[in-house]
This record gives structure tokens, C-alpha cells and sequence, in this order.
């Protein structure tokens, strides 16, 4: 690692922290640097320990981990597509996964609140489940004769992705008002889970699939080169792809089952590090992880404090600064 990546991951780390310090301190209690870390240690007020560790510290940890699970994710497709615009959001499978949590919700569940801690570690299942079936239909429609090109998986993607968000409507109907208004919000991008349940049920997919996906970093960089190639370094190119492509899908989905369906960070964050590292997915990857986790959790303070004491939904932030670099790659993309 050159000197020019390990300043990239120094400065996103120190930024990291701050982000997260000053999200501890800040909000409608405002603790004082030195309560939080009186507090983290065990000496502070009940109130303090209450505040921090039942509502700031879980969401903030979710930020981390979601930020880093779709920014790995977005990687992930982009490399196996080498295709610039591909995100988990964008072409469809948040859209999946996202109509799966929903039908979760509604036939088991039956109310969006109050989700039992069993259910909760059940949701990222069933969003596996229906993050991969839109990945299927997108792929099986995107082909033609036998090639994929990045403008046909792009727009089978919106058309799957409208397609899931008109079934979500349908089911939403079903719910109680207030549980609409709750699945509305948490579909555009909330950080619902402000508890541990939350973060334990995704904790196990990102240590088991980070991982993975960095063991095969080096199959990222030989599929960049191009299929013909990549065979002929004696790759198994289609077998890779599916094994990367079940790890986006993983990824992904459980994400958006604790998260809502975050687009486009997916695709600024893998922007953002190549810019700065370059193509080698042995550095990228975690960079793009380093800058995910960083983006949303700095998103997250926004989204508590712009309109405080109301909150917006971080996926709004996300898809504020989001959608004009997506506009912006569509039209340089030839």
C-alpha cells in the first residue's frame, strides 16, 4: 500500500471518529464530551446511560455496518458488470429485498412496530430471499445473446425495481395507517432499528461476507480485465461471478432488512475510493467500506439534526447528494 492510500484511509478513519464522537454528544440530550466518556465507562447518570446506550450508540453502530455492507456491495456489482452505474438501489435488488421485508411484515409479523427479537433476526432472511430473486429477474431479462451490457442491466433494473415498488404499495394497503406511514418512511431510508437486536441480526452477515469478499478480491481484479482473459488465466469466470454476486445479494438484503432501502450509496462510495486508491480491489474494498461507513453515518447526523427535533429519513440525505453524481455518471457513461 502506497503512501498516497494509507493518508485516504488515516483521514477517512479520523473522520469516522469525530463523525461519531460529535454524534454522541449531539441531539435532543445533549451530553458534554466529558459525561460520554464518563458514561462509557460505567460512571455516568442513568439518564446518560440510557440515552447512549439504548438509542445513540446501536444506531450508530447500524450506520457503520450498513454503510459498509452496501458500499462493499456496490463494489462488488460494479466489478462483476464493469459497469460504473451499478448499485444495489439503482438496479433493483434493495427493491427485492425490500418487498420481502414488507411481506415478512405484513403475513408474520403483522405490525411494523414492535417487532419481536425472533423476527427481527428472521427479516435478513427473507431478504436474502427476495434480494435474490430481483438479481435473478434482472439478470435473466438483462441477457441478450448471451452479453449483459451496462445500459440494458441498468434499465431492466428501474423496470424490476418499479415493478417490486408497485407490489410493496399493494401490500402496504394492507397495514394498519400508522404502520403505512411507518413502512413509508423506513422504505425511502431510515435507520429504524435504534436497538441492539438490530444490530446483532446483521452483525453475523458482515463478519461472514466482508471476509469472503476480500478472499476474492483478486477474481475482482482478474473479471476487470474481461472474460477472455479471465479464462485464459484459467478463472472460472461464471462460477466467481455467481459466488460475488450471492455475496452482493447478502449483503444487501440484509441490509436494507435493518435499514430500509438506501440508494445510491452503493454507488457514490466505490466512486469516491477508486478516485482516490484506484482499481485494485485488494485496497478498494476496504477503502469503499471505510468511506460507505463514514458517508451514512455523517448522512445520519444530518438527517436528526437539519429539521430537529423532527427527523427525515437518512435515505432522503443519501439520495440528495446521490442522485445528481448518478445523473452525472449516466450522462459521461458512453
Amino acid at each position: 500500500m502506497n503512501r498516497r492510500n494509507m493518508t485516504y484511509f488515516i483521514i477517512v478513519s479520523v473522520l469516522i471518529f469525530i463523525t461519531f464522537i460529535v454524534s454522541l454528544n449531539t441531539g435532543a440530550v445533549r451530553i458534554p464530551p466529558s459525561d460520554v466518556l464518563k458514561t462509557l465507562i460505567g460512571m455516568g447518570s442513568e439518564r446518560q446511560e440510557l440515552v447512549l446506550f439504548s438509542f445513540r450508540l446501536p444506531r450508530m453502530v447500524l450506520a457503520l455496518l450498513i454503510g459498509a455492507g452496501l458500499a462493499i456491495a456496490g463494489t462488488i456489482l460494479q466489478g462483476i458488470t464493469r459497469n460504473a452505474l451499478a448499485d444495489p438501489g439503482i438496479i433493483g435488488i434493495n427493491a427485492g429485498a425490500g418487498l420481502a421485508v414488507v411481506l415478512f411484515i405484513s403475513f408474520v409479523q403483522g405490525s411494523i412496530t414492535g417487532l419481536s427479537t425472533f423476527n427481527i433476526f428472521l427479516m435478513p432472511l427473507f431478504a436474502l430471499m427476495g434480494a435474490a430473486t430481483a438479481a435473478v429477474l434482472i439478470y435473466l431479462f438483462a441477457l441478450k445473446k448471451g452479453e449483459v451490457t451496462p445500459t440494458r442491466l441498468i434499465l431492466v433494473g428501474i423496470g424490476i425495481a418499479g415493478l417490486f415498488s408497485a407490489a410493496i404499495l399493494i401490500f402496504q394497503l394492507r397495514m394498519e395507517p400508522r404502520d403505512f406511514m411507518s413502512a413509508t418512511i423506513w422504505l425511502t431510508g431510515a435507520i429504524w432499528g435504534a436497538n441492539w437486536s438490530y444490530v446483532l441480526s446483521l452483525l453475523p452477515w458482515i463478519v461472514l461476507f466482508l471476509p469472503l469478499v476480500l478472499y476474492k478480491a483478486r477474481y475482482l481484479n482478474v473479471l476487470n480485465l474481461g472474460d477472455p482473459v479471465a479464462v485464459g488465466l484459467g478463472t472460472q469466470v461464471e462460477s466467481e461471478r455467481r459466488w460475488l454476486l450471492f455475496a452482493a445479494v447478502a449483503l444487501a438484503g440484509s441490509c436494507v432488512a435493518v435499514g430500509g432501502a438506501i440508494s445510491f450509496l452503493g454507488l457514490i462510495a466505490p466512486h469516491l475510493a477508486r478516485r482516490v486508491v484506484g482499481p485494485n480491489h485488494y485496497v478498494l474494498l476496504p477503502a469503499a467500506a471505510l468511506t460507505g461507513s463514514l458517508l451514512l453515518l455523517f448522512a445520519d447526523f444530518v438527517a436528526r439534526h437539519l429539521l430537529a427535533p423532527n427527523e427525515i429519513p437518512v435515505g432522503i440525505v443519501v439520495a440528495f447528494f446521490g442522485a445528481p453524481y448518478f445523473i452525472y455518471l449516466l450522462i459521461k457513461t458512453p
